[in-house]
């Protein structure tokens, strides 16, 4: 790599970490981290289990992020004098440990630069992920499973924990609908641009005559509620099922009536929950599930009269979001970003972090047109 090179790359790193610090902001988190100090030493703090828990998960939240960028810094800082010696001993292996930093670098400021681009009011939530099988028969129940694959494979990759709440597996293959939480800081931020309608294109393994079937599977991406959503659901608007679980299973889940469905009579909404052997557990995650419903339902209500106010049409994504083509040819291309990659095996996997990226970009980009 020729010096001129390195020096405006270095250039071009320092004004992207300069801005995620500003965005960031050290000092007002390093304010924030002291008052959460402050509370988390109190004798009594877990007098109290639901606010320790939000103290403790705030604190180490802004804890990371200051890790986060300051290492960052380091980093930078010591390819500097890293680059200083590669100059003066004129080695070979130096100047290729200095082109290994440096693209592991680009590639740490550029996740970090699209997570300051997560502002919206939930972002900072984690996830409560829903996969419905749509059109296309056992064809497109299978898709749904092979999304649900793809989703957890991306979770796994990230060292992200994962809960399944439920699933709902189709007759002949796959699943009708699935529901998971992705519990870390910003996975709602990070997944909800993968709402949307997932479009697959592909000869049918289910069609003893070889013909190319298109179906279609739905994801839902919601955050999940916290103490101060203040979703209130009186008895009076619910109705409860117990039920034995059914599809795969061992022990004492397929043999007791432990499965939950809470039914929410006003808004029509039903969820269920029959991962955990426990009816009592089974009943408080079906109820976190509803409550998050409850409020995209809010929210949804609030944009809507938001948008009549501003008369604006253009944050409207359509359904369709993605498409997987795997023949005549191998492609999956976004339809908002337009990012695709013929790599649909990687894809499927869970490698979607470039369509991620992108997704956020986009997003970002569609509310500031719209501002």
């Amino acid at each position: 790599m020729a010096i001129p090179d390195i020096s405006e790359t270095l250039a071009e790193l320092e004004q992207v970490l300069s801005s995620i610090e500003a965005v960031v902001d050290i000092p007002r988190l390093r304010v924030g981290i002291d008052e959460l100090e402050a509370q988390a030493s109190a004798p009594d703090l877990w007098d109290d289990q639901a606010h320790a828990q939000e103290v403790t998960s705030k604190l180490s939240l802004m804890q990371g992020e200051v890790r986060r960028v300051e290492g960052l810094r380091r980093r930078l800082d010591d390819v500097g004098v890293l680059v200083e010696l590669a100059e003066a001993e004129d080695d070979d292996a130096t100047w290729t440990e200095v082109a290994g930093e440096v693209a592991a670098l680009r590639k740490a400021l550029s996740e970090l630069e699209v997570r300051t681009l997560l502002s919206g009011e939930y972002d900072v939530r984690e996830a409560l992920v829903t996969i419905r099988s749509e059109a296309g028969g056992v064809d497109a129940a299978d898709w749904a499973e092979m999304l649900l694959r793809l989703y957890l494979r991306y979770c796994e990759r990230h060292g992200w924990p994962v809960e399944v709440y439920d699933t709902s597996y189709a007759e002949e293959a796959g699943i009708k609908s699935a529901t998971f939480a992705v519990k870390v800081p910003y996975a709602y931020g990070i997944l909800s641009v993968e709402q949307g309608t997932h479009r697959l294109v592909r000869i049918s393994p289910f069609d003893n005559q070889g013909r190319r079937q298109t179906s279609f599977a739905g994801v839902e991406v919601l955050p999940v509620t916290e103490q101060t959503d203040h979703i209130d659901i009186p008895e009076s608007e619910i109705r409860i099922d117990v039920f034995r679980s059914s599809g795969p299973g061992g022990q004492s889940v397929n043999t007791t009536d432990s499965a939950v469905r809470i039914a929410h009579l006003p808004t029509g909404i039903v969820v269920s929950c029959q991962n955990e052997k426990s009816q009592i557990q089974n009943r408080a995650a079906a109820m976190r599930v509803l409550q998050s419903r409850l409020l995209e339902v809010r929210r949804r209500e609030e944009q809507a009269k938001m948008n009549a106010l501003k008369d604006d049409s253009a944050g409207s994504w359509g359904t369709q979001m993605r498409s997987y083509v795997l023949h005549p040819y191998q492609m999956v291309k976004d339809l908002r970003t337009d990012y695709e990659t013929g790599n649909t095996s990687a894809v499927l996997d869970g490698e979607i972090d470039e369509f991620i990226e992108a997704g956020i970009r986009w997003r970002k980009q569609q509310g500031s047109a719209a501002a």
